[in-house]
């Protein structure tokens, strides 16, 4: 069984449903390291982000795909990220942001074993 690089927790994943539902169509994420919140992962409508062709696939969270900037992969290369949310408005553009809510990620060292069994990464 590989493992994955990215997963979300159960209050990430009832956020993600309650945005599908208001905003009636399929979500993505990408979490870069520029500006803003930072590295904070971002939340949009597919179609409403552009994903640069040189992002990183790192996986897929409660059915979004979710990228990375290729510096911030490269930085984050070998950590397991987890996705959560917390109350607060950040400062990104985030879907969620409105509802004074934001995503987080949550991040460790992978251990010896999950490194050698890593999913394969897609570069869009």
């Amino acid at each position: 069984m590989s493992t994955k690089r990215v997963e979300s927790t159960q209050k990430a994943n009832e956020l993600i449903d309650r945005l599908r539902e208001k905003h009636g169509t399929e979500l993505m994420f990408h979490q870069s390291g520029g500006c803003c919140d930072g590295s904070a992962p971002m939340c949009f409508e597919v179609g409403d982000f552009m994903v640069g062709s040189r992002d990183v696939k790192v996986g897929e969270i409660h059915g979004c795909e979710f990228f990375m900037a290729p510096e911030q992969f490269e930085y984050m290369k070998n950590t397991h990220m987890t996705i959560d949310v917390v109350e607060g408005r950040g400062s990104s553009f985030s879907i969620e942001i409105p509802l004074g809510l934001r995503f987080i990620t949550i991040s460790r060292l992978f251990t010896t074993e999950e490194f050698e069994n890593l999913e394969e990464i897609e570069v869009e």
